[in-house]
């Protein structure tokens, strides 16, 4: 039975296989989206899928059972939140070079990647002297929460990892016999890839903590965790906290950037316009038309209607899906 506060359900996924016609499964899926309601988005390419979306439970349900029949897939993992209203505006499903951008394209996680950590034993491996613990989010998702210890690489894009790894090897990893190497992102899609790159460029003893941040948020409990912060979630949620409890950011629809509880009281804040990381970046013009925009907005909800600036944003907004 759905939950009367919270009835839509949202599900995250990926998993990288071989899809041979990606054509004839885009069509299947959005056919099914579209006749249960489904929003949100799904990436497809011939390394695998990934996504997050979101309807009723019973319209989820068939969602998944259509991807379990996909090559591949039958034991494809999901990750289920609740929502008090649907987190997506529209519904997308996409035909991609990559399922997670990383521009590398001889990577092969199926082949080679990273040893998995269960959230369980994450603790234990990030402790161990000599480990390098690395966040392989960009530096918008760090800045609101990250594990203690942790290396932000400070890269605007996945796509800029590689090139700021192989510029920081030596000094990561010294001249000897290289660490450990732990790394971590939201749901594990974007570590499947980095680690199979560090694998590539020779470093054997690579680790990655399987389900991501998120499982990890799930499952250990706030008393006995090393997370600091919150965890930026690529949906209406906009970031969440340990037991994947709702967080306190918001987001800027501005630049796209999560805005803290103290940023938000700035007088650089203006909901739907700026926010102090970006007030800065945009004219007294842009500005104008971002605040006009606003008040369209709220009068459209005001008439209980939905306005085409909220869908034009939601299809702006960053898409990592299960991150």
């Amino acid at each position: 039975m759905a939950d009367p506060i919270f009835p839509i359900c949202v599900a995250a996924l990926y998993q990288f296989t071989r899809f041979d016609d990606c054509t004839a499964i885009r069509s299947a899926l959005l056919g099914i989206c579209r006749s249960h309601g489904i929003k949100g988005t799904l990436l497809l390419a011939r390394e695998g899928i990934n996504g997050t979306v979101a309807g009723t439970d019973a319209a989820i349900a068939a969602l998944i059972a259509e991807i379990r029949t996909l090559p591949g897939c039958g034991a494809i993992d999901v990750k289920y939140a609740r929502a008090a209203a649907m987190p997506f505006h529209r519904l997308k499903v996409r035909l991609k070079a990559e399922i997670v951008t990383m521009g590398q394209p001889d990577i092969d996680p199926l082949s080679k990647t990273g040893h998995y950590v269960a959230p369980q034993d994450w603790n234990a491996l990030i402790a161990e002297p000599g480990t390098i613990l690395i966040d392989t989010r960009n530096d918008y998702e760090v800045a609101i929460g990250t594990f203690t210890g942790a290396i932000d690489p400070k890269t605007a894009s996945f796509r800029d990892f590689p090139a700021w790894f192989r510029a920081q090897r030596a000094d990561l990893l010294g001249q000897g016999t290289p660490p450990k190497v732990a790394m971590f992102c939201t749901g594990g899609i974007r570590c499947e890839k980095s680690t199979a790159f560090l694998k590539a460029e020779g470093i054997d003893e690579v680790y990655h903590l399987q389900g991501g941040i998120l499982k990890y948020l799930e499952e250990v409990p706030p008393e006995q965790s090393s997370w600091q912060g919150e965890c930026f979630v690529f949906d209406a949620r906009v970031a969440v906290g340990h037991g994947l409890s709702p967080g306190t950011h918001a987001l800027c629809h501005g630049c796209r950037r999560p805005v803290s509880s103290a940023d938000q009281a700035s007088s650089r804040y203006a909901e739907g316009v700026s926010c102090p990381a970006c007030h800065g970046e945009r004219s007294e013009a842009q500005r104008a038309g971002y605040a006009e925009r606003q008040r369209q907005e709220a009068l459209a909800a005001a008439r209980g209607q939905a306005h085409v600036g909220a869908a034009l944003r939601a299809a702006t907004a960053p898409v990592d899906a299960s991150g």
